[in-house]
């Protein structure tokens, strides 16, 4: 493990990380804050998954999270959205392929070689923060629009792993919205049937932890009716009795002004249950 950044902010460390990834056969990057309490103390930490063409770097200089995260004393770790390297597979536009690795593990070629992103996520990255920085043990997770959908179902899939879980704007319910569609049929293949496991709104119905969902979703959202449609999770969590705080917000577009608005508040509600 390499560290190639290394900047002080709000007095603690702005830093990213590469390292080869045995679960993506890669080298990957990925961010990590830590707070100033950190110098003195194991701390939790907060995951953060990020949307379509983004990497590690978009959360740590868009959101502004690092000031709340010193605050509330958290260490905040973004991956980067897919693996990287001349030998990975890729496809032409921006939603499928590299930076659109959907946070799933594909079962079809050429996918399968490269993009197991949830394995990254729930396991191979927590090891690896967890054997070289001074972490408690306890993990959020958070994310934004593709990274929404893989926090949703990472914490969904991994039940008793996160103590708390937050979205903006994701993709709640991909087998159907086109994002989704395209996505897993390149990396899951035809049969639908597959699709479920990877998705939020199929994974409530069977999911064994009532583990709270918290939403943010920009009213003026460009995507909000053609890909996020959140009132597919309302309704799924409303069938099953799943606890769900899902707000719109009027005014708000998909952008990251949008998360620096209200991501003072998601770290506030996954601090009081990662110290709690």
């Amino acid at each position: 493990m390499e560290r190639i950044e290394h900047r002080a902010c709000f007095g603690g460390w702005q830093d990213v990380y590469r390292h080869p990834s045995s679960t993506l056969g890669c080298d990957m990057q990925f961010a990590v804050y830590l707070p100033p309490q950190a110098e003195t103390q194991a701390l939790p930490v907060l995951y953060w998954l990020s949307g379509l063409t983004c990497t590690e770097q978009n959360v740590i200089t868009k959101a502004g999270a690092q000031r709340y995260a010193a605050e509330h004393g958290v260490i905040l770790v973004a991956p980067d959205t897919s693996p990287r390297g001349d030998d990975v597979a890729d496809a032409e536009g921006y939603d499928l392929g590299k930076g659109a690795g959907f946070y799933l593990n594909a079962t079809r070629e050429p996918w399968s070689k490269h993009y197991r992103m949830h394995d990254y996520v729930a396991q191979e990255l927590p090891a690896l923060i967890e054997a070289n920085f001074a972490v408690t043990g306890a993990r959020a997770i958070s994310g934004h629009s593709m990274g929404g959908h893989g926090a949703l179902v990472v914490a969904l899939r991994n039940p008793g792993r996160y103590r708390s879980v937050s979205a903006f704007s994701p993709i709640v319910a991909p087998s159907q919205v086109p994002w989704g569609q395209k996505a897993f049929q390149a990396y899951l293949g035809d049969n639908r049937a597959d699709w479920a496991a990877w998705d939020a709104c199929e994974l409530i119905a069977a999911a064994s932890e009532p583990l709270p969902l918290l939403v943010d979703q920009g009213g003026a959202d460009e995507f909000l009716q053609s890909q996020l449609q959140p009132q597919r999770l309302q309704q799924a969590c409303d069938a099953v009795g799943h606890p769900l705080t899902l707000r719109l917000q009027d005014g708000y577009d998909h952008s990251y002004y949008f998360i620096a608005s209200f991501i003072g508040e998601h770290i506030a509600h996954h601090a009081r249950a990662l110290h709690g």
